[in-house]
Protein backbone atom coordinates (compact mmCIF):
# COMPACT_ATOMS: atom_id res chain seq x y z
CA UNK A 1 0.00 0.00 0.00
CA UNK A 2 2.83 2.41 0.81
CA UNK A 3 4.30 1.70 -2.61
CA UNK A 4 1.05 2.73 -4.29
CA UNK A 5 0.91 5.92 -2.24
CA UNK A 6 4.50 6.78 -3.18
CA UNK A 7 3.66 6.33 -6.86
CA UNK A 8 0.56 8.50 -6.51
CA UNK A 9 2.70 11.19 -4.84
CA UNK A 10 4.96 11.21 -7.89
CA UNK A 11 1.90 11.53 -10.14
CA UNK A 12 0.69 14.50 -8.09
CA UNK A 13 4.14 16.04 -8.49
CA UNK A 14 3.90 15.54 -12.26
CA UNK A 15 0.45 17.15 -12.27
CA UNK A 16 1.78 20.18 -10.37
CA UNK A 17 4.71 20.41 -12.81
CA UNK A 18 2.26 20.25 -15.73
CA UNK A 19 0.25 23.12 -14.24
CA UNK A 20 3.44 25.12 -13.66
CA UNK A 21 4.46 24.53 -17.27
CA UNK A 22 1.03 25.52 -18.57
CA UNK A 23 0.94 28.81 -16.64
CA UNK A 24 4.63 29.63 -17.20
CA UNK A 25 4.02 31.77 -20.32
CA UNK A 26 1.91 34.15 -18.21
CA UNK A 27 4.03 33.98 -15.07
CA UNK A 28 7.37 34.45 -16.82
CA UNK A 29 5.90 36.66 -19.54
CA UNK A 30 6.51 34.90 -22.81
CA UNK A 31 2.96 34.68 -24.19
CA UNK A 32 4.00 36.85 -27.15
CA UNK A 33 6.70 34.32 -28.10
CA UNK A 34 4.32 31.95 -29.83
CA UNK A 35 6.58 28.90 -30.31
CA UNK A 36 7.71 28.45 -26.69
CA UNK A 37 4.32 29.51 -25.34
CA UNK A 38 2.43 26.97 -27.45
CA UNK A 39 5.04 24.36 -26.60
CA UNK A 40 4.44 25.00 -22.90
CA UNK A 41 0.66 24.93 -23.28
CA UNK A 42 0.50 21.77 -25.39
CA UNK A 43 3.03 19.79 -23.36
CA UNK A 44 1.46 21.06 -20.13
CA UNK A 45 -1.97 19.79 -21.19
CA UNK A 46 -0.55 16.43 -22.31
CA UNK A 47 1.42 15.98 -19.08
CA UNK A 48 -1.58 16.97 -17.01
CA UNK A 49 -3.83 14.50 -18.82
CA UNK A 50 -1.29 11.72 -18.37
CA UNK A 51 -0.87 12.52 -14.67
CA UNK A 52 -4.63 12.50 -14.12
CA UNK A 53 -4.98 9.23 -16.00
CA UNK A 54 -2.18 7.67 -13.96
CA UNK A 55 -3.73 8.93 -10.73
CA UNK A 56 -6.97 7.12 -11.55
CA UNK A 57 -5.43 3.86 -12.84
CA UNK A 58 -1.68 3.32 -12.94
CA UNK A 59 -0.24 2.22 -16.27
CA UNK A 60 3.48 2.04 -16.87
CA UNK A 61 3.15 3.34 -20.45
CA UNK A 62 1.74 6.62 -19.12
CA UNK A 63 4.89 7.13 -17.06
CA UNK A 64 7.06 6.37 -20.10
CA UNK A 65 5.03 8.87 -22.13
CA UNK A 66 5.70 11.45 -19.42
CA UNK A 67 9.43 10.65 -19.60
CA UNK A 68 9.32 11.29 -23.36
CA UNK A 69 7.48 14.58 -22.86
CA UNK A 70 10.02 15.60 -20.20
CA UNK A 71 12.86 14.79 -22.58
CA UNK A 72 11.10 16.85 -25.25
CA UNK A 73 10.96 19.79 -22.83
CA UNK A 74 14.71 19.48 -22.24
CA UNK A 75 15.66 19.56 -25.93
CA UNK A 76 12.83 21.71 -27.32
CA UNK A 77 14.57 25.09 -26.77
CA UNK A 78 17.27 24.05 -29.24
CA UNK A 79 15.04 22.15 -31.64
CA UNK A 80 12.46 24.96 -31.76
CA UNK A 81 15.15 27.68 -31.66
CA UNK A 82 14.24 29.63 -28.54
CA UNK A 83 17.40 28.87 -26.56
CA UNK A 84 18.48 32.51 -26.75
CA UNK A 85 15.80 33.53 -24.24
CA UNK A 86 17.47 32.12 -21.14
CA UNK A 87 14.45 32.42 -18.83
CA UNK A 88 12.18 30.55 -21.23
CA UNK A 89 14.86 27.99 -22.02
CA UNK A 90 15.63 27.41 -18.34
CA UNK A 91 11.93 26.99 -17.54
CA UNK A 92 11.55 24.29 -20.16
CA UNK A 93 14.78 22.51 -19.22
CA UNK A 94 14.25 22.59 -15.45
CA UNK A 95 10.63 21.45 -15.66
CA UNK A 96 11.67 18.78 -18.17
CA UNK A 97 14.34 17.43 -15.84
CA UNK A 98 11.86 17.35 -12.95
CA UNK A 99 9.23 15.56 -15.05
CA UNK A 100 11.78 12.98 -16.24
CA UNK A 101 12.98 12.43 -12.67
CA UNK A 102 9.47 11.99 -11.22
CA UNK A 103 8.28 9.71 -14.03
CA UNK A 104 11.45 7.63 -14.13
CA UNK A 105 11.26 7.24 -10.36
CA UNK A 106 7.65 6.01 -10.69
CA UNK A 107 8.72 3.46 -13.33
CA UNK A 108 11.64 2.32 -11.19
CA UNK A 109 9.33 2.08 -8.17
CA UNK A 110 6.87 -0.03 -10.17
CA UNK A 111 9.54 -2.37 -11.52
CA UNK A 112 11.36 -2.79 -8.18
CA UNK A 113 8.68 -3.44 -5.55
CA UNK A 114 11.15 -5.36 -3.39
CA UNK A 115 13.16 -2.17 -2.83
CA UNK A 116 10.52 -1.10 -0.29
CA UNK A 117 10.68 -4.25 1.79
Amino acid sequence: MAMMEARKSLDWITLVLAICLFISPWVIGFTAAMVPAWNAWIVGVLLGALALATLSVFAEWEEWASVVLGLWLIVSPWLLRFEADTHVMATHVVLGVLVVAASAWAVWDFRNPHAHA
